[in-house]
C-alpha cells in the first residue's frame, strides 16, 4: 500500500503529523529541517512557541475554560530518529522520506527504520495541540533533538525554559502502559596511566585484547535476560 494510506488511519490526526514527519529526513544531528517545521506548526495555531539553544522547541497551550487552576502538564518525544537500512536498500536518510506501508494491523517501513521512535510520540503531541476539543489544564509539549546519540537535546535543556513540575514522557514501547520512573542514560570514557610494580623485562610482549560477539540489548527494556555484559567478563577474564 502506498505511504498515503496511513492517512485514513485513526485517530487521522496523529496519522497525519506522523506522515508529515516521516517526509523530512530527521536523522539524528539533522535536525535543522524538522524543528523548523515544528515551530512553523505552532505558529500556526497561534501558539507560544519558542527554541532554545540546543535547538529544542517548546509549544504552550493554554488551559481548557474551566482547567485553568490544573497542574501544567509537560508532553514530551524526540524529533530525531535511527537511520538504519537493509544492505540492499538505496536510501539515503539525509534527503529522502520513510516510505511507509499497512501490513495488516502494522505500519511499517519499506527495508528502513520506520521512525516511529520517537516520531508517533511527536504526532501525538502534534493532535493534542491542535485538537479543540479535549478538555485540559495548561499543555508545555516538548520536542527535544538528538536522543538517539546520548540525549543531547534533554541534557541540554535550557534552564527555565519549562514551568510544568508534571512530565508525561511519550517514548514508550506499549500502548495504555504507564512507566514511573526511568532507566537513565550514561556515557562514560574512562582511561588511566598504568605503572607495573616491577619493570618490565626486555623482551616481554604486550597483548590487546578485545571482547567482541555478545548480544547486547537496551538496559532500560533487557537488564534482566542476563545477557553477558562486556564490562564484567573482561573484569573475572583479567
Amino acid at each position: 500500500m502506498a505511504t498515503s494510506e496511513i492517512l485514513n488511519l485513526n485517530p487521522q490526526g496523529v496519522w497525519k503529523y506522523f506522515h508529515e514527519l516521516n517526509q523530512i529526513p530527521r536523522p539524528t544531528g539533522q535536525m535543522e529541517e524538522v524543528t523548523k517545521f515544528v515551530m512553523n506548526f505552532g505558529k500556526s495555531l497561534n501558539l507560544e512557541t519558542r527554541q532554545d539553544k540546543a535547538g529544542n522547541v517548546l509549544i504552550k497551550k493554554p488551559a481548557s475554560k474551566g482547567y485553568e487552576s490544573g497542574k501544567t502538564i509537560i508532553i514530551q518525544s524526540h524529533l530525531d530518529m535511527v537511520p538504519q537500512k537493509n544492505a540492499d536498500v538505496t536510501h539515503d536518510f539525509s534527503r529522502d522520506p520513510i516510505q511507509t506501508y499497512i501490513d495488516g494491523e502494522w505500519v511499517k517501513a519499506r527495508s528502513t527504520t520506520l521512525g516511529a521512535d520517537n516520531g508517533i510520540g511527536c504526532a501525538m503531541m502534534m493532535a493534542v495541540l491542535e485538537d479543540n476539543l479535549l478538555n485540559h489544564p495548561p499543555i508545555e509539549a516538548l520536542f527535544t533533538v538528538d536522543e538517539e546519540v546520548g540525549m543531547d537535546g534533554a541534557f541540554g535543556l535550557q534552564k527555565g525554559f519549562l514551568s510544568g513540575t508534571v512530565m508525561l514522557n511519550l517514548d514508550t514501547e506499549e500502548d495504555g502502559d504507564l512507566c514511573v520512573g526511568c532507566a537513565g542514560g550514561t556515557d562514560v570514557n574512562v582511561s588511566f596511566q598504568f605503572k607495573p610494580d616491577e619493570e618490565i623485562e626486555k623482551g616481554d610482549v604486550a597483548f590487546k585484547i578485545s571482547l567482541t560477539g555478545l548480544k547486547g540489548g537496551h538496559s532500560g527494556t533487557q537488564i534482566h535476560l542476563g545477557h553477558a555484559n562486556a564490562n564484567k567478563l573482561m573484569n573475572r577474564f583479567l
